[in-house]
């Protein structure tokens, strides 16, 4: 079987160059984070809601993740319309919307404010950017904009980190260390594009073509797992089963041993994996009869550049399975009907 000409097939299907967004990933999180945040570090504050939906709302998790490995404050993902019940004014509100338009993110600022909140948003403008701008208790960040908000991923949790460590709330690498995490971050994506890299990344989407796709993490890499399923829903029209370890092994592992051979079931793991979970995994990977089955070693010298780097690897892999399949990576047909429907809906 001949190898996929990706240079033919993204010049056929990639229609809203959702790989030539991808290559500039690096650069796009370099910027954001060398970018001068005009705030006043502050750790007076019970903990962080990270309001986002959809592209926008990924890095949350990513947040989240960092702060439970070496953070003094919870970072809670918040996912709809509104507030949980028990948030309050101690809790800073960091809104992320591309557009500046995600409603239920609206939604969450305007009753913030209205309680007396502080808000944090970023976004390429729209409402968002309007609503901060009325606020005395509010900051807005802005990125750049024209694309869809989950090739974005850089520019945005570029500029959540920057907002972080500006404000004291997660620890800033020094600049030694983020000069060489991008260096580091940018070999691996020329590695792994597509047109120009080693393969592996394409031998790895050729594998998983035709198979169901389960992507078990370990707890660190869980946000990343999240967001590669989230990534093939858009960018592949595929679905996907994101799950993490330790708690599969107490309830998910039963279902792999029935009907699995069509299946495929991608490892993540990292330096970071505790050893207890690293024996599971080596187990699984005995034991469970997919029909094929990949690890992907995620080596980052820190858990941010072992998470940026599943992130981005796996960005690669769902462009691949798009456009394997004749597929337009930047096309989601149901969620603009379905944007245009509540439109009509008051």
């Amino acid at each position: 079987m001949s190898e996929p000409d990706f240079a033919t097939l993204l010049a056929t299907h990639d229609v809203g160059d959702m790989a030539g967004f991808t290559r500039r990933f690096v650069d796009d999180l370099e910027a954001a984070l060398s970018a001068a945040v005009e705030v006043e570090a502050d750790m007076d504050w019970s903990g962080v809601l990270c309001l986002g939906m959809g592209g926008s709302g990924a890095g949350g998790m990513f947040l989240s993740t960092l702060a439970d490995q070496s953070g003094g404050l919870p970072f809670v993902v918040w996912r709809d319309y509104g507030l949980p019940s028990w948030w309050g004014p101690d809790w800073l509100v960091l809104a992320t919307s591309y557009s500046g338009n995600t409603e239920e993110t609206l939604d969450g600022v305007r009753a913030a404010l209205e309680a007396g909140g502080v808000v944090v948003g970023i976004c390429s403008g729209g409402e968002l950017e309007e609503l901060l701008s009325e606020s005395d208790d509010a900051l807005c960040l802005n990125v750049p904009g024209g694309q869809m908000p989950r090739s974005a991923f850089g520019h945005l949790l570029g500029t959540q980190l920057a907002a972080c460590w500006a404000l004291g709330i997660l620890a800033k690498p020094s600049e030694d260390e983020l000069a060489g995490m991008i260096s580091r971050l940018r070999a691996a994506s020329q590695s792994a594009d597509l047109e120009t890299g080693d393969g592996r990344v394409a031998a790895l989407a050729a594998g998983m073509s035709e198979r169901d796709i389960g992507i078990v993490g370990t707890s660190e890499l869980h946000a990343a797992g999240v967001r590669f399923a989230n990534q093939l829903n858009e960018n592949a029209d595929r679905f996907a089963r994101p799950t993490a370890l330790p708690e599969m092994n107490h309830n998910e592992i039963v279902a792999w041993g029935r009907d699995a051979g069509e299946q495929g079931l991608l490892f993540l793991a990292s330096p970071w994996t505790h050893p207890r979970v690293r024996a599971r995994l080596e187990w699984m990977m005995e034991n469970v009869d997919a029909g094929d089955s990949w690890l992907l070693e995620c080596d980052g010298e820190s858990l941010l550049e072992s998470l940026l780097l599943a992130a981005h690897i796996t960005d690669w892999v769902s462009i691949a399975l798009a456009v394997l399949n004749g597929i337009d990576p930047s096309e989601m047909p149901a969620i603009v009907d379905l944007k245009a429907h509540l439109s009509t809906v008051q």
